[in-house]
């Protein structure tokens, strides 16, 4: 369904949560400067693996407590941290977005809440390995041995009653939806990366068929967990430091000496909206989405991408936002700087764009927040839209030569930018591409 067809959908509220701070602003800023959030893990020991580095948020910038309200406050004993991560950028999304909800105060609802839905994608959530480990080592024998048995029967009763409630993906969207009283459709989406870019066309369909005026929608995932750093390891995609060295050039998108990627905690929660809503209640949307295409690759094994996959998604992106490859003036690839991933982006990047790729700049986001899996296509959709309403491009970071693709180490700069195209293939074989229209009026 085109833009023309139907009321257009726009992006009307930007909230971010990243190694660098609360809100899209600590981001950008950071971006402009080229200073990444990439640091020796501080959470936990990681002297045990090959990849000792991660964007991690600082604890004392982020509590999630003061964030709710005094009626939900109980609830963060069993919010997990990527519930936390959603529910804070859902906060800083409403606050942009300058509408009033449940959350944020007693007055009236800016938008019926029976007219707003959510959806936001979520990973495979990792258990805090205290609270784990206090129940596992209940089930060990007298020689150090784990008795699965015993665990089965005895053991895993040692967990909390509401242990299991911390944990389930749908919680991130179940607790920003109780405190912001959404009453419309509800989703969840675990696609890894895509998972982002996923629920946001979730979104745009349900207040395009008229369900919904408006959609808080994204993900977030934290990444810096002994558990899902293993998880990770197990799939050799990690770049291998000690957090020695110049830290700014271990992720190096699109180069030929990149060795890996860095994980990340982290996530962003946009409000989708209708132009007509937006309009309605005097907002101030940020960019419009004017074009969404997803696909699903048909690789051997899930953790290669699929360069037809991602060609495909890109052109029924442009088909729907009836642009042509030369109407895109800026690209926000994945970037993840895994050998194998950048090349296929590369490849399907080239397959619509040809000769000319080499001209349209990019921004690279995982360089400074790690990859935040299901909470990085919002990052990136976050960027992109600050991008266009700065009519700035950050600084890159990474190398200084990359192959096929305008993506090597630079200062930012101010530039035109009327159409961003964010494009995201994920370790699932799922690939999603946006386009972002500038707002001119």
């Amino acid at each position: 369904m085109s833009q023309s067809d139907t009321n257009k959908v726009v992006i009307s509220g930007v909230g971010v949560i990243s190694a660098l701070g609360v809100g899209i602003d600590p981001l950008w800023e950071a971006m402009l400067e080229g200073r990444t959030g990439l640091k020796r893990i501080e959470r936990f020991d990681p002297s045990g693996f090959s990849s000792q580095v991660a964007g991690e948020l600082a604890e004392e910038e982020f509590k999630v407590r003061k964030i709710v309200p005094k009626s939900h406050r109980k609830a963060t004993k069993v919010m997990c941290r990527d519930t936390e991560l959603a529910v804070g950028a859902a906060a800083q999304a409403v606050e942009n977005a300058g509408i009033t909800t449940a959350g944020t105060s007693d007055d009236p609802p800016t938008i019926d809440p029976s007219r707003i839905g959510c959806h936001i994608g979520a990973g495979l959530i990792s258990a805090e390995v205290n609270e784990l480990g206090a129940a596992l080592v209940t089930s060990k024998n007298a020689d150090g041995s784990f008795d699965l048995a015993h665990w089965g029967s005895e053991g895993m009763q040692n967990l909390s009653p509401l242990w299991l409630l911390k944990y389930l993906p749908n919680m991130l969207a179940c607790h920003v939806t109780i405190v912001h009283d959404c009453r419309g459709p509800s989703n969840t989406i675990t696609c890894c990366e895509a998972s982002s870019g996923l629920s946001i066309a979730e979104s745009r369909r349900v207040i395009q068929r008229g369900d919904a005026d408006a959609c808080l929608s994204g993900g977030a995932e934290d990444r810096v967990n002994p558990l899902a750093l293993y998880r990770q390891h197990c799939t050799d995609r990690l770049a291998e430091t000690d957090g020695s060295g110049d830290i700014t050039k271990i992720i190096q998108p699109f180069s030929k000496d990149s060795n890996g990627t860095l994980i990340g905690e982290g996530g962003g929660i946009l409000l989708i909206e209708s132009e007509n809503s937006c309009n309605s209640r005097s907002g101030s949307p940020w960019c419009t989405i004017d074009g969404i295409g997803c696909r699903q690759s048909f690789t051997e094994t899930p953790l290669d991408a699929d360069p037809v996959a991602l060609t495909s998604a890109i052109n029924k992106a442009m088909c729907e936002a009836n642009c042509k490859p030369s109407d895109i003036d800026l690209i926000v690839p994945l970037g993840s700087g895994i050998p194998k991933i950048d090349a296929v982006e590369v490849v399907g990047l080239t397959s619509v764009f040809g000769e000319t790729l080499h001209n349209i700049p990019t921004i690279t986001t995982i360089p400074y927040t790690g990859n935040c899996m299901a909470g990085n296509g919002a990052i990136c959709i976050g960027v992109a839209a600050k991008a266009m309403k700065e009519q700035t491009i950050p600084a890159r970071l990474g190398s200084d030569i990359t192959a096929g693709i305008h993506a090597e180490k630079c200062d930012s700069k101010e530039t035109q930018i009327n159409n961003v195209l964010v494009v995201t293939p994920s370790e699932g074989g799922q690939c999603v591409a946006i386009i972002l229209g500038r707002i001119t009026s």
